[in-house]
């Protein structure tokens, strides 16, 4: 018979407590990523990089606005913004 008369922990017990600190190191390990995002060297995403008047030629070119509104918004790029908001 051992020691403390069968009150040890069975093998459930051991489980859950292989699981609870599973769990735990993968919620410290998921906390670390996201409080410390991996960052490129220089490297911005594609809608960061591009500048507007880019972006309007896209759009010109794939079929999204016509030349007349892409004239238009050219003109307003072109402008001296007043209150610095995007038009685009």
């Amino acid at each position: 018979m051992w020691m403390l008369n069968g009150s040890g922990m069975g093998a459930a017990g051991w489980l859950v407590m292989v699981l609870v600190w599973v769990l735990l190191i993968a919620l410290v390990v998921l906390l670390v990523i996201r409080l410390f995002p991996a960052r490129g060297e220089g490297q911005q995403p594609a809608a960061l990089a591009a500048q507007p008047r880019d972006i309007l030629k896209r759009r010109l070119a794939s079929g999204d606005i016509d030349l007349d509104t892409y004239e238009q918004l050219s003109s307003k790029l072109a402008a001296p913004s007043l209150g610095g908001t995007g038009v685009v």
